[in-house]
């Protein structure tokens, strides 16, 4: 059994999301199973923490916004008539945009509806909040082959 996190080591974590004044982002019911190592499955600051803990350690990082979800950005804010969406829009609802060059596909939340207007946001919702995780390391195990061929962990049913 691993007792260390390595590079190529899929890690078990339970853990909570506060924001800095300590409101819960993420009560972290279900744990976080990553692969670590530089695969991307959460964020570099995160997984550089973790690097080398053992099983059982605990710990809190606070995450800054441009080392979780970004900087909150006014320009991805836009106001849309109505009439260009579907009759059953409401606030909440999410749908993808292709940027104007094609390149970039950015999911936009509708934010408000008044006055046959329409306010959609393509920041994530955290952008621009620092968030403080508490962490710790519940398992920690080699990686299949599978596994670091398609760069993430797996679940017991092959997800």
């Amino acid at each position: 059994m691993q007792t260390e996190i390595v590079k190529n080591s899929v890690v078990t974590l339970n853990y909570t999301v506060t924001d800095t004044d300590g409101t819960v982002i993420d009560d972290g019911q279900q744990p976080l199973v990553y692969l670590h190592g530089g695969h991307n499955g959460i964020f570099p600051r995160l997984e550089e923490a973790l690097h080398g803990k053992k099983i059982g350690e605990r710990f809190q990082i606070k995450l800054q916004p441009d080392d979780a979800f970004g900087d909150y950005d006014e320009k991805l804010v836009r106001v849309e008539d109505l009439s260009v969406f579907p009759d059953n829009l409401q606030v909440g609802m999410a749908f993808e945009r292709i940027s104007d060059d094609g390149d970039d596909e950015l999911l936009y939340r509708v934010t408000d509806i008044t006055d046959g207007k329409v306010v959609v946001d393509g920041n994530h919702e955290l952008a621009g909040m620092a968030l403080v995780f508490d962490v710790t390391v519940a398992e920690i195990r080699a990686a299949t082959t599978e596994e670091l061929a398609h760069g993430h962990a797996y679940d017991g049913d092959g997800h």
